[in-house]
């Protein structure tokens, strides 16, 4: 346990690791209001840059498959070269990559800035779960885990709205760069506060950097994501499936030289010892799937109220924030509330209700085309939002619940690569599940909007098959409640596996 760990309660180093916590809140609250935005912007930012569908796709899709791609590698950087220094430098390059997105003349510009926002995004949030991971203490875990969840809804709730008001008064006539251009104040105090009073930590035995293994990663990744989102628009050429059948066996590889560096000694990418874990490794799967779904109904579901209902980027910011709002509300009474009597029933719950949700997204969004209405969609962003809550944080939670300290780097890098890599593939499957379908309507169809909304609930569909397997799934975990985050697996013997013999 670290100085800062046993500092007292009210006295000056206590008060530091607050700060310290607000500081990398912060950034993942950068994090998220980055990720979610540009959805509200999108039919604004088509129109001014002449942007195609495929375009669109990479707009957001580039950032979270950069993110997602770089996640697994932040996390070890952080855990080699010290959380501090890589958080401070990842935090100076997402505000520059801001900045250049905000100032793009075009769509493959604001695409390359795009991605490479991704890129110090994923060097910058794994630090951020590795520096609340090793500053407290295991009982305080509720407390801080409830007050990341809050920030997770406050993201979700204010970029949609921010990026919807900030289109609509079109400060200075930059119409929709502003949205990019906001993180420019807020990254340089971030710095400033982070030189300040974030503490620098590292893992005590990481040696070096697993390039080969970033490589594979990435590629395998690649294979998958890319014909995902440009197979459609070239026709679905041959070319795509191979690429999606080869991003199997390049990750086997990957696995194969991970086990291959834990033999000779050296210090691996991912921490394969970590799926010893029961809590960890059905998680993972857990986050995969629903990171997936959400990925994919974030996306259509910003499309369908803006295209589909022909509402302004106000109407519908304003009404989604009954979700985001419903979900920070949600978060903070699962985590404090819920996860330490039921543990994973509060999970199970949320996917029900979730599929609850959804369906009742898709009976409106049938019923009612393309005038469905915002108090007609009320309910069921509330019944989602609030299912949302009691599954974000508390997974997160139960995930790292039993990871060891010096593997908190590599185990928060790998939880948010996995989320990640799962909502680059929902991005991708929108070229299935909804843009095939907008592709097939008449030129009538999409000029009303109906191709839109028919995109959306063919989409919707697609999720709810998502939110069932994840569900069951879910039967993996651990049924207790899950151990305070930072307790060894020794300890916690009634959740970890026995070793592959």
């Amino acid at each position: 346990m670290n100085a800062a760990q046993e500092a007292p309660p009210g006295s000056a180093e206590d008060r530091r690791r607050w700060i310290a916590l607000a500081v990398v809140l912060t950034a993942s609250l950068l994090d998220l209001v980055d990720a979610t935005i540009v959805n509200v912007a999108i039919p604004t930012v088509q129109r001014d840059l002449d942007a195609s569908y495929s375009a669109i796709q990479w707009i957001t899709g580039g950032y979270t498959l950069a993110f997602a791609v770089g996640l697994i590698t932040g996390g070890r950087l952080g855990d080699i070269w010290g959380r501090k220094r890589v958080f401070q430098l990842s935090m100076l390059g997402f505000t520059v990559a801001s900045a250049l997105s905000g100032l793009a003349m075009g769509p493959e510009m604001l695409i390359g800035a795009r991605i490479l926002q991704g890129v110090m995004a994923a060097m910058m949030v794994p630090q951020v779960l590795s520096i609340i991971h090793v500053t407290f203490r295991p009982e305080e875990s509720g407390k801080v885990y409830g007050l990341f969840g809050a920030i997770s809804g406050i993201g979700a709730v204010s970029g949609p709205v921010i990026g919807a008001l900030l289109v609509q008064w079109d400060l200075f006539g930059l119409g929709w760069r502003p949205i990019f251009l906001i993180n420019l104040p807020i990254g340089i105090v971030g710095l400033i506060m982070g030189q300040r009073y974030l503490t620098e930590s590292k893992a005590p035995h990481a040696v070096r950097l697993d390039l080969v293994g970033v490589a594979l990663a990435s590629l395998s990744l690649l294979l998958l994501v890319y014909p995902l989102t440009q197979g459609r628009e070239a026709d679905w050429p041959a070319w795509s499936f191979v690429a999606m059948v080869a991003s199997v066996p390049t990750f086997v590889v990957f696995v194969l030289h991970q086990r291959a560096r834990i033999r000779a000694r050296s210090t691996p990418l991912i921490e394969l010892s970590l799926f010893k874990i029961k809590s960890f490794a059905a998680g993972i799967a857990v986050q995969l799937t629903f990171g997936t779904t959400f990925g994919l109904f974030s996306l259509t579901g910003a499309l369908y109220m803006q295209i589909g209902l022909g509402w302004s980027a106000v109407h519908a910011a304003l009404t989604s924030l009954l979700f985001g709002a419903t979900m920070a509300v949600s978060t903070n009474v699962a985590m404090r509330k819920l996860m330490p009597r039921f543990g994973r029933t509060v999970l199970q719950a949320g996917a029900l209700l979730m599929i609850a949700g959804l369906f009742g997204y898709y009976w409106v969004a049938d019923a009612q085309a393309i005038g469905a209405t915002s108090w007609e969609l009320a309910p069921v962003l509330v019944v989602a939002g609030w299912a949302l809550g009691m599954i974000m944080a508390p997974l997160t939670s139960a995930v790292l619940a039993n990871v060891p300290f010096e593997h908190a780097g590599s185990a928060s890098g790998l939880t948010n690569t996995v989320n990640q890599m799962g909502m680059a593939i929902g991005l991708g499957l929108a070229s299935v599940a909804y843009f095939d379908v907008v592709d097939g309507a008449t030129a009538a169809e999409r000029s009303s909007g109906a191709a839109f909304v028919d995109g959306f609930t063919n989409s919707l569909w697609w999720a709810i098959g998502g939110m069932v397997l994840a569900f069951l799934l879910m039967f993996a975990l651990p049924s207790t409640k899950p151990a305070a985050p930072g307790v060894e697996p020794e300890t916690a013997s009634d959740d970890v596996a026995e070793p592959a013999r």
